[in-house]
């Protein structure tokens, strides 16, 4: 038997990815009997958060101000437009390092089973965005599953269509694999586009 405070913590903790009602319950107990000060840091800064971000107003990651601090540095390079499914998938970009140009998050991808399409996603604003400004080139770095490439391939017509330069990531082989490992799929599309 549990204090409702308590079973109400827990239950809050469950609503994260990949945790249970077990690693929930572990959480709140370590909390509650550990560290305090931690619960409390991680009270406030998630009120914080959920007061204060939102969504970039141009490109649509989350941020705390209408622009973002990628939208507002000009350094960076405005012919080139990269588009990303979430603001996570643009935060794993950012952290390689490899690219100094512009992004665009579309909050989804195409996927009629679950009846989502171009309304459901970033869509319009993308091809606003692509019309009012210098961008080229747009690279395309959705997620290599049936709705990310279906997102690809869709955005590629409607984006040629504009004149507009458009790339995607490429599929490989992962560093440090070994070949015999790497599931087949993989080793096809690695083969398909080679340099």
């Amino acid at each position: 038997m549990h204090d409702s405070s308590l079973d109400a913590l827990i239950e809050a903790l469950r609503c994260l990815p990949g945790v249970g009602q077990k690693s929930a319950q572990r959480m709140a107990y370590h909390l509650l009997q550990h560290d305090r000060q931690a619960g409390l840091r991680l009270a406030e800064a998630l009120a914080s958060a959920m007061s204060d971000v939102r969504h970039c107003e141009r490109c649509h990651t989350f941020s705390s101000e209408p622009l973002c601090l990628i939208c507002q540095d000009d350094t960076r390079e405005q012919d080139q437009l990269c588009v990303v499914e979430t603001p996570a998938d643009l935060a794993a970009l950012e952290r390689t390092g490899s690219y100094r140009g512009q992004y665009f998050v579309l909050l989804g991808r195409l996927s009629p089973l679950d009846g989502r399409g171009v309304r459901d996603i970033g869509w319009s604003k993308l091809l606003q965005r692509v019309d009012d400004t210098a961008v080229r080139e747009v690279i395309l770095a959705t997620s290599f599953t049936a709705e990310g490439d279906m997102t690809a391939l869709a955005l590629t017509e409607a984006l040629q269509a504009r004149g507009l330069k458009v790339t995607r990531l490429a599929r490989g082989v992962p560093v440090g694999s070994e070949l015999e490992y790497v599931d087949l799929s993989t080793i096809a599309h690695a083969m398909l586009d080679r340099r």
